[in-house]
């Protein structure tokens, strides 16, 4: 059996945010810039407080099967729930899409290579 890899973004907004908070946000928002943004076990976080209340968390997990991609995103939205509540973070609207990577078209530099090997 293989192990897939898996992406999982969850996306949400922040909601009922005090004066205290929104100030917390935007003095870290330099580290949750989307130029730091990774697909990590733990979550990557990015927002942009100043621009819009939304919020992405970016989750990498790993599973055997197809269906486990559906527990994985489950587990994202957890810890994404977990982070913002231990915090006191109003949130709303969360949603989650995730991504089997072994079922991802290849890019142009995979099917480049995989010709070259073949050839």
């Amino acid at each position: 059996m293989t192990t897939r890899t898996f992406r999982i973004t969850v996306r949400g907004a922040f909601d009922g945010l005090t004066a205290e908070q929104r100030s917390a946000l935007l003095a870290d928002a330099a580290e949750h810039d989307v130029l730091r943004a990774a697909f990590t076990p733990e979550g990557s976080l990015t927002y942009d407080i100043a621009a819009r209340p939304a919020f992405v968390f970016r989750f990498s997990d790993t599973g055997e099967e197809e269906e486990d991609v559906l527990e994985a995103a489950e587990r994202a939205e957890d810890a994404a729930k977990a982070w913002l509540t231990e915090r006191g973070y109003g949130f709303k609207n969360l949603r989650s899409s995730a991504e089997d990577l072994s079922q991802a078209p290849m890019g142009k530099r995979q099917r480049r290579a995989a010709r070259s090997n073949g050839a």
